[in-house]
């Protein structure tokens, strides 16, 4: 069975980094383990999402299902974090709809191996044409591969975490004086401290639905002229 190989091209987004990672790791647990036709992986991390690659247009029904009808074994080795074999889908009465979409498409076994660090589940399912040809995969190279793909994958999480986090720093560094100079106009017109003006500036933008920084912006521009009355009123 041939390999789809990654389509996204060059470097994209950040945010398709993992459909990448996981498209390189299915193909690599395919390479790595005997008999083994076709495989697929996920990875859920708590949001919406669920990005998924498989090897092989075929196999993305067979994971699709079991995401959709939240029955199979991914959302089984999800739940209990342990590796979900199926030795022999034609004796196997578990997961009906996968296990008709399985045969459907010759596949006989398959197994999903789970993998949990730091709030991220990732799983890896191997397929075979065979019965019992995966029985020895869950001590395999695809459980190492695994490994080195959750910890891979929570790495750039933390990563763009800390980016995100930069650039808000940065941000409040750049609105700083701006808010500053605001705070400083309403100390000057209610005769308050600076923790005073910037409670009362939050609470304009608040009630304005406006960005802190757009707020004191306009503040500043106008000098406060004209405001003394509404801000005194904000104040009480």
């Amino acid at each position: 069975m041939p390999m789809l190989r990654d389509r996204e091209g060059p470097e994209g987004p950040e945010s398709a980094l993992p459909a990448r990672r996981l498209s390189e790791l299915a193909e690599q647990a395919v390479r790595c383990t005997t008999a083994c036709c076709g495989a697929g992986a996920t990875v859920f991390d708590g949001g919406d999402e669920l990005p998924t690659a498989v090897t092989h247009p075929d196999l993305a029904g067979l994971v699709s299902v079991q995401l959709r009808s939240g029955d199979g074994p991914i959302p089984v080795a999800q739940e209990r974090g342990r590796p979900v074999d199926a030795k022999d889908l034609l004796h196997d009465d578990r997961w009906p709809e996968y296990r008709a979409l399985a045969l459907d498409s010759g596949v006989r076994a398959s197994v999903t191996l789970p993998f949990r660090r730091s709030g991220l589940t990732l799983t890896i399912s191997l397929f075979s044409f065979r019965p019992h040809a995966l029985d020895d995969a869950v001590c395999g190279p695809a459980q190492a591969l695994g490994d080195l793909a959750t910890a891979g994958l929570v790495r750039d999480r933390r990563y763009r975490a800390a980016l995100t986090e930069l650039d808000h720093l940065g941000e409040a560094l750049r609105t700083r004086p701006v808010v500053d100079q605001a705070c400083g106009i309403i100390m000057h017109v209610l005769s308050c401290d600076a923790d005073q003006a910037f409670a009362l500036l939050r609470r304009i933008s608040q009630r304005s639905n406006r960005k802190l920084t757009g707020v004191a912006t306009a503040l500043v521009r106008t000098k406060g002229k004209g405001l003394e009355a509404e801000l005194a009123t904000l104040a009480e």
